[in-house]
């Protein structure tokens, strides 16, 4: 399977990973201009509407819970913003529509859900996401976490990762891709990928430690990695700045990785 899925250059949807592509993990992004609308609905999954940039309307209903409606939501005009993003939550069996008032970019990610877990729609609002330095030197990277393991879902996980220029991201190269906790959980993950500015590239390696899985891709503005499993470092050339969005899920709701061992020192520095 080719980890690497690249962006479309027309069309209201972006980079959308394929049917039964990942077993846990689903994604999707559009680009909406003003005025127009994206249907959502959730199936039997649960889902995080991340709106990445641009302001918009979210309205819909959701069994057992009633009709929802946000307004004018959205308060960054580009993911390099030194700004948290608005998100919604929507479990299982919702349907909703989102309206552009100007260019919107939006993330639809998605997870197995559960009707019986009694979730109900809800908004994310920015300031109640956390926010983290991660790293140091050359390894710092800023991070956001928009639905973390410490908040309701029963799948989904889902964090953003600005990576400054020069630097190396998801590093030293860590996976999360057996089931024996504590000390290592399941989870499948997408990086959706930004640059700053957009004719740049970054790098991305997917690999396990028996290499029967190991690809390394020039990751543009727009596209998608997947990682079913394996290592997945991130670096940046010099001149451009980084941004991805993360999708996690698998069997149990938490994340617990293991580092590389050839690497493990650099944690030592």
């Amino acid at each position: 399977m080719n980890l690497l899925i690249k962006r479309q250059h027309t069309g209201q949807p972006l980079v959308q990973l394929p049917t039964g592509a990942l077993e846990y993990v689903g994604f999707s992004a559009y680009r909406l201009q003003a005025g127009e609308t994206l249907p959502v609905q959730a199936g039997q999954q649960e889902l995080c509407l991340v709106l990445l940039s641009g302001l918009a309307n979210v309205s819909g209903e959701a069994p057992g819970h009633g009709a929802f409606n946000w307004e004018a939501i959205g308060d960054r005009q580009s993911v390099f913003e030194d700004k948290s993003p608005f998100a919604v939550y929507l479990p299982p069996a919702s349907q909703a529509q989102v309206q552009a008032l100007n260019d919107v970019h939006i993330a639809v990610c998605a997870a197995p859900g559960a009707s019986e877990a009694g979730l109900g729609p809800r908004l994310i609002a920015p300031q109640g996401m956390k926010r983290s330095v991660r790293g140091k030197g050359a390894n710092t990277r800023y991070v956001c976490d928009i639905l973390p393991d410490t908040e309701p879902a029963h799948s989904l996980l889902v964090v953003e990762v600005r990576t400054p220029s020069g630097h190396s991201s998801s590093y030293p190269p860590h996976k999360h891709d057996t089931d024996d906790l504590p000390h290592q959980s399941f989870l499948e993950e997408t990086y959706y990928h930004q640059v700053n500015p957009p004719q740049g590239f970054v790098f991305q390696r997917v690999y396990t430690d028996d290499r029967s899985l190991d690809q390394a891709m020039a990751v543009e503005n727009g596209d998608l990695v997947v990682v079913p499993k394996g290592y997945h470092p991130v670096s940046v050339p010099y001149g451009y700045e980084s941004y991805y969005l993360n999708v996690m899920a698998g069997p149990k709701r938490v994340w617990h990785f293991h580092n590389d061992p050839q690497h493990s020192w650099l944690m030592d520095l």
